[in-house]
């Protein structure tokens, strides 16, 4: 089953990832990749692999009105839920590695937290490369690799214990692109002139642990492949192991790694 097809997700999952994710972890990140993209006034600006839209909606702030901004997604619902937010801007449908765009139609090509879900990355960066004009910009944020990630790994373990090896992919898929040196060689290879390549110290939070363990797992398509017995013993588990990242208040503030390359068109 590829990427795509594994995180299909449904409008509930759309939603819950909007609603937790993005105010906590994504909208964090997103100036980070604008502001490496160099996005300015007037700029034609494609966001690939959008979810529900947080990086095209950073981008258009930096744009202004005098820009144009489109978020591309293969995931219907997330879609549904980015025209819902903002509606004035372009959301289309498509695939990263075949963009239904002519060559040159951008200024910039951003991507945050999305190539892990492509089957065929390099297909993917060098579309994004081929729809931007000679000097236009790309740049992609991914995740560390799940070694770096120590305190993901109380939940993989527990995810791994009960559910099995298989079922930690549906989780570690995020992390399949944290080798550096090889994730900023597929820009290279694409011919971009890379430019920047940055580490990211993120924090997660979360109100509770609890909180944290409901969103990883029900926004993604593990919950489900598992039974409510082997979700609550997956919390029991993961709940202890998380529980030295609680802060004084009992909210979980959780230490995460994350690369970006940005790289011009010559």
């Amino acid at each position: 089953m590829s990427s795509t097809d594994t995180f299909q997700l449904s409008l509930q999952t759309a939603e819950t990832y909007e609603a937790a994710f993005v105010p906590s972890l994504f909208a964090h990140l997103a100036p980070h990749l604008v502001d490496a993209a160099g996005v300015t006034a007037g700029d034609r600006v494609l966001d690939v692999a959008c979810g529900t839209g947080i990086v095209a909606r950073t981008a258009a702030e930096r744009a202004g009105p005098a820009g144009h901004v489109v978020g591309l997604d293969l995931n219907e619902a997330m879609l549904t839920v980015a025209r819902r937010i903002r509606p004035d801007l372009d959301w289309r449908q498509g695939d990263a590695a075949s963009l239904p765009f002519p060559d040159g139609s951008f200024d910039v090509a951003l991507c945050q937290s999305g190539l892990m879900f492509v089957p065929d990355v390099a297909a993917s960066v060098g579309e994004m490369a081929r729809v931007v004009r000679p000097g236009g910009r790309v740049a992609a944020q991914v995740w560390s690799s799940l070694d770096r990630q120590t305190a993901i790994h109380p939940l993989a373990d527990a995810v791994a214990r009960f559910a099995g090896r298989d079922a930690v992919d549906l989780i570690g898929t995020y992390f399949r692109l944290g080798d550096r040196e090889e994730f900023t060689g597929q820009f290279t290879r694409a011919g971009l002139r890379v430019s920047d390549v940055r580490t990211l110290p993120v924090t997660v939070r979360a109100p509770s642990v609890d909180d944290y363990i409901t969103t990883e797992v029900e926004s993604t398509p593990l919950v489900d492949r598992i039974s409510e017995d082997v979700y609550r013993r997956i919390r029991e588990e993961a709940r202890a192991g998380l529980a030295r990242y609680r802060d004084a208040t009992g909210a979980l503030v959780l230490p995460l790694e994350a690369y970006l390359v940005a790289a011009a068109r010559g």
